[in-house]
């Protein structure tokens, strides 16, 4: 599966063009063959965001998941075995989307993210930039 990051789905559903060609490609073919994803947790943060007034969307945080849905990804929910192996990255900050998202993407998936904390991390982690 493709997992975009929640700033790279963000991009995606607004064709922002700061979403790379290529990354915008992998995730555009990944809708179309039903293997893109996204995290619960992506939909708890974009909920946070909006709520504290960082983010401003013309859909609140439940149409934006739908929006994720209609336009094919599958919904990863946030599982006990994600929760544990979360708190046990090592060598990585506290914050818990980044974190959760990270542990999602150790299932197998290809993590697509511009976070540099992340696309730096040593650990083992299927990941590709998103500016790219």
């Amino acid at each position: 599966m493709i997992l975009p990051d929640t700033h790279a789905l963000l991009w995606f559903l607004e064709s922002n063009p700061r979403l790379g060609r290529e990354a915008d490609l992998i995730i555009r073919r990944a809708t179309e063959f039903s293997i893109a994803a996204f995290s619960a947790i992506s939909v708890w943060e974009v909920a946070l965001l909006l709520v504290k007034g960082r983010l401003t969307l013309d859909v609140n945080a439940l149409e934006w998941r739908q929006n994720l849905l209609a336009t094919g990804f599958v919904e990863i929910p946030v599982d006990g075995a994600i929760a544990a192996r979360s708190v046990a990255l090592p060598d990585f900050h506290d914050d818990p989307a980044d974190r959760i998202i990270m542990a999602t993407a150790q299932e197998g998936h290809q993590l697509i993210t511009d976070d540099g904390r992340i696309l730096n991390w040593p650990g083992q982690l299927n990941r590709f930039p998103a500016r790219r």
